[in-house]
């Protein structure tokens, strides 16, 4: 019995996750652009602005994804690229700190 609940949750975990992960396009952009003008606030150093100018160019193309979506693969398409830009965005800040 107890393994049968184990794997109920877990499959409605599996199922529910990526609906909940998809429309939260909004949320993980904005963190994006938290994470951009935080590094931009620091020292910018020419190795810091290549990944300062990507981490942009991804919001940008997270942003089309999110206002075009048509489906829910065009919503995680857009949160990916989304994380991928505050991911450039705080290595250009972890560059920054000596």
């Amino acid at each position: 019995m107890r393994t049968v609940v184990v794997l109920l949750v877990a499959t409605a975990l599996v199922l529910a996750g990526p609906v909940a992960w998809a429309y939260n396009c909004p949320v993980v952009i904005k963190q994006a652009e938290d994470l951009i003008k935080k590094a931009e606030a620091g020292k910018v150093t020419p190795e810091t602005r290549q990944f300062i100018d990507e981490s942009k160019k991804l919001v940008a193309e997270a942003k089309a994804h999110h206002e075009n979506a048509k489906t829910k693969r065009d919503h995680g398409d857009a949160v990916r690229k989304a994380k991928t830009a505050a991911a450039f965005a705080e290595e250009a800040i972890i560059l920054q700190n000596p």
